[in-house]
């Protein structure tokens, strides 16, 4: 009660409270551990974000970097699905959540995970959403890694503008397809990232042209060439393609990322020279 009163002292005269502080603390002292934060984010929903931010994870820890996947699309997680992570997360001797192992050098902590009912509703404003992004910061034993991959919700409502908040060193990788109604929503993430002063790793145009299994002929289902002609206009590294593939999308449903699963077709391959021209830049 007491320390109660003194935390709603300071608040009344513009402070922060010592619970406050202390979370800062541990924020600071978690990000200190982690040499790159990439935050995957789109304009809008359904252009392939989560299934890009579990590759991009799995990728990364393919090649030997300690890599962490960090899910705060908290309405309606996709991370846990992908990875296939059903079991609920346990917590240390420290009263910290421990991250979900995904092989030897891949953790990831989701909204899912912290659920006993696998379709229960997230109904929260935006404090509470932002608290708990925080606490996926702070109070996760996240320890030493090369690459935190966040994995956000579409649009730059309060998810996105927590992150770059709690994590101001973050880099963001802006996901689109070359359709201009996903085009438009993403020039708008690019000017988010401006307003924010949030440093643009580049742009991934995700379902591009692909070959016909049968004929060998690129098709292309939603157009081609709209990501890199959006990255030159709006001055930001066009990072590459993803060509469509229905594997990709039965490979998440299935929990396991495709990057696991295949490493041969052209989206894998397609991936890894996404990922070794994010390696060389960073």
């Amino acid at each position: 009660m007491i320390h109660d009163s003194v935390d709603a002292a300071k608040k009344a005269k513009g402070g922060k409270s010592d619970a406050a502080q202390e979370q800062e603390q541990m924020i600071k002292g978690t990000l200190s551990k982690i040499k790159n934060k990439l935050f995957v984010m789109s304009g809008k929903g359904g252009v392939g974000k989560s299934s890009i931010s579990a590759n991009l994870a799995v990728g990364l820890a393919d090649k030997g970097f300690k890599v962490g996947l960090m899910d705060v699309d908290l309405h309606g997680p996709s991370i846990a699905q992908i990875m296939g992570l059903s079991e609920l997360l346990d917590i240390n001797e420290a009263r910290k959540l421990i991250p979900a192992q995904k092989g030897p050098n891949l953790k990831v902590i989701t909204m899912q995970c912290l659920m006993r009912e696998a379709d229960q509703a997230v109904i929260w404003r935006g404090p509470a959403k932002a608290g708990m992004i925080q606490q996926f910061v702070s109070q996760v034993e996240w320890g030493d890694l090369d690459f935190l991959i966040i994995d956000a919700p579409p649009g730059t409502g309060d998810e996105p503008l927590t992150v770059v908040q709690t994590i101001p060193e973050a880099k963001a990788i802006v996901v689109t397809t070359p359709q201009e109604v996903a085009l438009a929503d993403v020039r708008k993430s690019i000017n988010f990232c401006q307003t924010v002063k949030l440093d643009v790793v580049g742009l991934v145009e995700n379902m591009g042209p692909f070959s016909c299994p049968g004929c060998n002929t690129k098709i292309s289902l939603f157009k081609s060439g709209g990501g890199l002609t959006t990255a030159t206009k709006m001055g930001i590294p066009f990072l590459g393609t993803l060509p469509f593939d229905p594997e990709v999308v039965e490979a998440s449903d299935a929990g396991t990322p495709i990057f696991t699963k295949n490493k041969s077709n052209e989206f894998t391959k397609a991936l890894d020279a996404v990922i070794t021209k994010i390696v060389k830049q960073l």
